[in-house]
């Protein structure tokens, strides 16, 4: 570990090999600094904090500050990163609570300046938060999700793989996987083409989720009937199944479609 003078590491702290901790960072008891990370000027790292291995930590962030829940009385709780996600300058992470007793934030993800990730998010890896999205608590996130900037999320919705969120929305309603997401109210704006593209997937799975989306918000029908449309009309497959299992467990309710469609 290379520790800079002024900083402060409790001994109790788990730190990995070739850690780089930068002056005036703080370390607290009960924490886990994987290899190879680098913990920057003016970060506090506080107890409950998890990291894994080649973590970059920009100056002013927080990590696992006490959850901002009136409800809790000071559980033992962790906030957890995978490896080789970035947080960057003035982001906070609040620890979880009796509820998942975890917050997480998964592998290769990129958390830009002030953002907020509340107690127990569970967020997927490979996603990206833009400047100063702002998760509540209890907000669930799967792979590759991306936020653009200034986006607010209301607590216990739940985002979809792939899904695209526009920036400056405000998310009230769970998002689909594969979407893009925009207009306030927000509601469906087409499927996140360039994202999956970049990930790899053809040209025919692209039509096959398009199609399957056509069904779901462009034909006026309820989640029920589109849910037997789609479920009558297209082949089984991965997506397909993970699509419908989505809406059918959607506590909250799906973002709606297009207004004005037939």
């Amino acid at each position: 570990m290379s520790r800079f003078p002024m900083t402060n590491v409790h001994p109790d702290a788990v730190i990995g090999e070739n850690v780089i901790i930068e002056p005036f960072a703080t370390v607290q008891k009960n924490t886990v600094i994987g290899d190879g990370c680098w913990i920057g000027p003016n970060v506090t790292i506080m107890e409950g904090a998890r990291l894994g291995k080649n973590c970059k930590i920009f100056p002013g962030a927080v990590i696992s500050g006490v959850p901002q829940d009136l409800k809790f009385k000071g559980e033992e709780t962790t906030a957890e990163i995978g490896d080789n996600t970035t947080v960057r300058e003035c982001v906070t992470i609040n620890r979880g609570t009796i509820d998942k007793y975890k917050t997480v934030i998964g592998s290769d993800c990129l958390i830009m300046a002030y953002a907020h990730i509340g107690h127990d998010c569970i967020i997927g890896n490979n996603c990206i938060l833009g400047n100063t999205v702002q998760l509540a608590g209890h907000v669930v996130i799967d792979d590759y999700a991306i936020f653009g900037g200034a986006c607010a999320v209301q607590q216990f919705s739940k985002i979809g793989a792939h899904a695209y969120i526009g920036g400056g929305s405000l998310v009230r309603k769970d998002i689909p996987p594969f979407t893009k997401a925009a207009r306030e109210p927000l509601s469906y704006a087409g499927i996140n083409t360039v994202g999956l593209r970049r990930r790899g997937y053809s040209s025919e799975k692209i039509n096959e989720i398009q199609e399957i989306y056509r069904m779901i918000f462009m034909k006026g029908l309820n989640n029920s009937k589109a849910i037997e449309m789609v479920e009558s009309e297209m082949p089984t497959s991965e997506e397909r199944d993970y699509i419908l299992d989505f809406i059918r467990n959607s506590e909250r309710g799906i973002m709606k479609g297009y207004e004005g469609n037939d």
